[in-house]
């Protein structure tokens, strides 16, 4: 019997589980499906992220369903896994978001009412933000040019027409992520933890309260009972399938699964979506002198944009290829190339990576790709919503996801005035000076029906996804992240999140995490 049993040890499940177990009266578990941080020392250094993205144990592999407004294609949908979550593999980006982001939110959620909330978690995490170089101070100067205003603080609300240096979650050598700061370092008798821990459903009684979560853990199917909540944050992609795995969910779905329906509730998986990118390749007469993706800018490329006309819809990352071209070939390359049952075969992965070493081996290589930089365009405003549903009552089994990308038309409109206004960025004096030879698309892609295949063709995600137990009136849950309609149960991750803010989704998630743990002291204070 524990008080708590929090599902997921990521990004908002180790706020909260941590966050919990401050209560020296709760016993808190939390169940993790994939490794202890320990044992992929990589997630736990500031220079690791690369070659944690890298690392198949570190990574949910997912694909979605083919994208019409991708070619067909499928896209490669994964996601971390391990002690931390994405928050352990992924560039250490920490961005809050815009004021206006939250205006779309409920009540109880707008930017004032999150702003305490993101103070207290900022202080516990400790962010920093690198260095200027050459070739950042080089970027600002030629974004400047076109527009965009430079700031100190990317983290104070406004990110109209502004660039600047990122707030990072990382200290000195070390990563900080919430794993980190929130069980790592305090170390708390009350906080069981249990790695490699597969979630199978959580069960609920005939008066629809949640009384336990059964997993499979060290070889055998155990049941923790649940004395107080069971607090769901298995993350975006896997806290819908969880609910629907469990039970709840739409009612001719779970039916059509085989699946006991504990409650229809039909809105858990829709409104799912994400930041689709595509990123414009330049190379350089030098070498970029650094090493991390830590200049970020948010503009209104589409005027014509459904938004508040301060309001910015794409995010612009300024990318240096030696930080992790290398790492990131090996993760997507086999994905983008392989069809997904080959994809399946461990062997032709392995073969080639194994290629993308030997070429990355090569000092030729090395040098030009040390010279390479990237304009990372980010649809930061999505209008398309996709759905993600059950493929089977297998818990192991993938969802199937439809991210929807540019469905709405909007979005592909969009996208395409934020590939031209990078490109303005690159062609400006400053980076001109720099060396601006483009690599990809190709200058002589212009038109908009060229620009538009090439967006087709390598959009992928920015691992933000969001809104499949959306916040609501209507949503899967209340503005106290309860599940309506079940006692004793709550969800709280990126699912929650009904519209994504204009940036990266880790500190928003993290807030949900530490909001729904001040929620439930609040409630049994």
């Amino acid at each position: 019997m524990f008080d708590y049993v929090v599902i997921g040890g990521g990004s908002a499940g180790c706020v909260a589980a941590g966050e919990l177990a401050d209560d020296d009266g709760a016993n808190v578990l939390l169940l993790e499906c994939g490794d202890a941080a320990e044992a992929n020392p990589e997630t736990l250094r500031a220079d690791g992220y690369k070659d944690a993205f890298a690392n198949d144990r570190l990574m949910w592999e997912r694909f979605s369903e083919p994208q019409p407004g991708c070619g067909g294609r499928r896209i490669y949908l994964g996601s971390g896994r391990g002690m931390g979550g994405s928050g352990s593999v992924n560039a250490m980006v920490y961005t809050r978001g815009a004021r206006e982001d939250y205006d779309d939110w409920i009540d109880g959620w707008r930017w004032k009412d999150v702003c305490p909330d993101f103070e207290q978690l900022e202080a516990k995490l400790g962010i920093h933000r690198r260095a200027p170089t050459v070739f950042t101070e080089t970027c600002i100067a030629a974004a400047k040019a076109r527009g965009f205003r430079h700031k100190d603080d990317l983290n104070d609300g406004d990110l109209s027409g502004v660039l600047g240096y990122e707030w990072m979650s990382y200290d000195g050598e070390r990563r900080r992520s919430s794993y980190v700061a929130f069980v790592k370092e305090r170390d708390r008798s009350n906080l069981v933890v249990h790695t490699k821990a597969r979630v199978v459903r959580i069960e609920v009684d005939g008066d629809r309260r949640a009384t336990a979560v059964v997993y499979q853990h060290e070889g055998r199917e155990r049941r923790a009972a649940v004395a107080r909540e069971v607090v769901l944050c298995a993350g975006a992609l896997e806290s819908p399938k969880l609910l629907m795995l469990s039970g709840i969910g739409p009612e001719a779905e779970l039916r059509r699964h085989g699946i006991d329906v504990v409650l229809d509730q039909p809105a858990v998986g829709d409104n799912l979506h994400d930041h689709p990118n595509v990123t414009l390749f330049f190379i350089g007469s030098t070498e970029v002198d650094c090493h991390h993706p830590q200049l970020y800018g948010f503009h209104r490329a589409n005027p014509r944009a459904a938004l508040p006309p301060t309001q910015s819809d794409s995010c612009y990352v300024f990318y240096p290829a030696r930080s992790s071209l290398r790492e990131g070939m090996l993760r997507l390359l086999p994905a983008m190339v392989l069809p997904e049952k080959l994809y399946a075969i461990d062997l032709l992965r392995r073969v080639m990576r194994g290629g993308i070493e030997a070429a990355f081996a090569q000092r030729w290589l090395q040098r030009l790709v040390a010279r390479i930089y990237g304009i990372v365009v980010i649809l930061g405003k999505p209008k398309s919503r996709g759905a993600l549903r059950l493929r089977s009552a297998d818990p192991k089994a993938n969802a199937r996801i439809d991210p929807a990308y540019f469905q709405h038309p909007e979005d592909m409109e969009t996208m395409v005035a934020g590939v031209r206004l990078a490109r303005k960025i690159a062609t400006s004096e400053p980076l001109a000076a720099w060396g601006n030879r483009e690599l990809l698309p190709g200058v002589r892609n212009d038109s908009t029906p060229a620009i538009e295949r090439f967006i087709q063709r390598n959009a992928i995600t920015t691992y933000h996804y969001a809104g499949a137990c959306r916040m609501g009136p209507n949503g899967v849950v209340d503005e106290q992240l309860r599940v309506r309609g079940i006692e004793g149960l709550r969800v709280a991750d990126a699912s929650v999140v009904p519209f994504t803010p204009v940036s990266a989704m880790n500190a928003p998630s993290m807030l949900v995490g530490y909001r729904a743990a001040r929620l439930i002291r609040q409630a049994t204070a």
